[in-house]
């Protein structure tokens, strides 16, 4: 399969943190001009700097939701403009709630579930006819989850979400196999150690940390950056996920028996907590930490709230 030439042209969406902010790092070590998206433009500048420092060749940051349709086609095609092509685009944006599905304020439920099912249609729906006017096509990648797989309780809109991006990206799937240079891969981690646990709502939960085993961002960026290398549909990034995948499915008695409690052992802390998080707008620890048990319900979902 023929590649494109170096350096690589990389859209990340997501890239102010996480696996988003470690993909940009690996591809800025392989000089790769790099289109960094997400909603915090302090934060997207700082992890600019860290990648022209690591060696990436032009990168440009724009601050964006997912959400925003139009945004998401202008940033797209201005990359097009810009160097020609694009050879590679990650879709890692996603927002974390917990909480039952009777405690979660439904506007909480469908900005989780919006943002990365939508955003997930936003970006390919952008991305899609640029990659098939390429010679070489190009690879979207859309970062998934173990829990796109199996259920837990407590986090119904992220699990309603992950169910949902699976199968769209699945269908993407069949729906470019008449361009076999296009490539449409899924990456699937486990649990993984970024600042989703400490961004998320919570709404009647103690403080949520990463289940054991947790594997680091950079581990998840190395298989994304594989998607180019190598194309593959599915990518699992975890010792544990097929093991537990299985579990689900072969002995679904015993995996509801035990997943409610060994899933509460990850929570700490008061179990009355609430807050928003950055669900709808992009906050940094400390202003977290601020919000931290407010009473805020009656804002949730204003229609009136942008984030930044």
């Amino acid at each position: 399969m023929p590649r494109t030439p170096s350096p690589v042209v990389a859209l990340v969406i997501g890239a102010s943190s996480g696996i988003g902010r470690a993909t940009a790092h690996l591809l800025a070590s392989r000089s790769a001009d790099l289109v960094l998206i997400a909603r915090d433009a302090a934060r997207l500048e700082v992890v600019a700097d860290e990648c022209r420092a690591a060696g990436a060749g032009l990168v440009t940051v724009v601050a964006g939701d997912v959400l925003d349709r139009e945004a998401i086609e202008r940033v797209i095609a201005d990359a097009v403009a810009r160097h020609g092509r694009i050879d590679l685009v990650v879709q890692s944006a996603a927002v974390m709630a917990y909480g039952t599905i009777e405690d979660l304020p439904p506007e909480v439920f469908e900005r989780v579930v919006d943002v990365t099912v939508k955003g997930t249609a936003n970006v390919a729906r952008a991305a899609l006819p640029h990659l098939r006017r390429q010679d070489d096509g190009g690879t979207l990648v859309v970062v998934t989850s173990l829990l796109a797989s199996v259920p837990i309780p407590m986090v119904g809109a992220y699990i309603t979400a992950k169910w949902a991006q699976l199968g769209l990206a699945r269908v993407l799937q069949l729906e470019t196999r008449d361009a076999p240079e296009l490539r449409v891969c899924t990456v699937a981690p486990g649990a993984v150690d970024t600042p989703i646990y400490r961004h998320a709502a919570r709404f009647g939960i103690g403080v949520p940390a990463p289940p054991p085993p947790v594997d680091s961002p950079e581990k998840v960026a190395r298989a994304i950056v594989a998607c180019h290398d190598r194309p593959r549909r599915n990518r699992n990034v975890g010792l544990v996920n097929q093991v537990v995948i299985t579990g689900f499915r072969v002995l679904p008695d015993v995996f509801d028996a035990l997943v409610g409690p060994l899933f509460r052992r990850t929570f700490s802390g008061d179990g009355a907590t609430t807050t928003e998080g950055n669900v709808f707008t992009a906050r940094h620890d400390a202003e977290l930490a601020d919000h931290e048990g407010e009473e805020d319900d009656a804002d949730v979902g204003d229609p009136q709230r942008t984030t930044s």
